[in-house]
């Protein structure tokens, strides 16, 4: 039991220290601009399996259909596009941890998916991305033929 206490402790500090971590290099890398200057950041993805879809969501909080462009080049999902700060966003002596400005993530995709067949949806700040995968690549069922049941093999 003292094992078990002990290992749950070290999991949520490593935890806590990758949140850390994650934080710091994001604030480095993908901090907001105030003085003009052009910021880029990489928005956050999840990708998982549907029956015969791949299916990919991307997190753009604040983000209109307009300020977002999808294409695919190669074997891979471009996504790129700009979330631009409030009107009303005051500059002076604010602190955020949302990144503004440009941003781009290039997402590679498995070998047999059906590329002219990618669909997307921006709703409520997720962008869903569906891409099918092609029909001769699809699991196939093959039926199997009953005969008269056998006790044992013929000799």
């Amino acid at each position: 039991m003292l094992n078990t206490l002990l290992m749950d402790d070290v999991r949520r500090t490593f935890d806590v220290l990758r949140r850390s971590m994650d934080e710091f290099f994001g604030s480095v890398w993908s901090a907001p601009t105030f003085d003009g200057s052009e910021s880029t950041f990489t928005p956050n993805f999840e990708a998982g399996w549907t029956g015969d879809k791949l299916n990919l969501r991307v997190v753009l909080p604040g983000v209109s259909e307009k300020d977002v462009k999808v294409t695919v080049q190669g074997n891979q999902l471009l996504v790129e596009g700009e979330r631009k700060a409030p009107e009303n966003f005051s500059r002076d002596g604010f602190s955020s941890v949302l990144p503004y400005g440009r941003f781009y993530r290039a997402i590679a995709l498995p070998a047999d998916l059906d590329l002219d067949k990618v669909s997307g949806r921006l709703h409520d700040g997720v962008l869903d991305i569906e891409i099918p995968v092609k029909e001769e690549m699809k699991p196939r069922v093959i039926a199997i033929e009953g005969t008269e049941s056998r006790k044992a093999l013929p000799v």
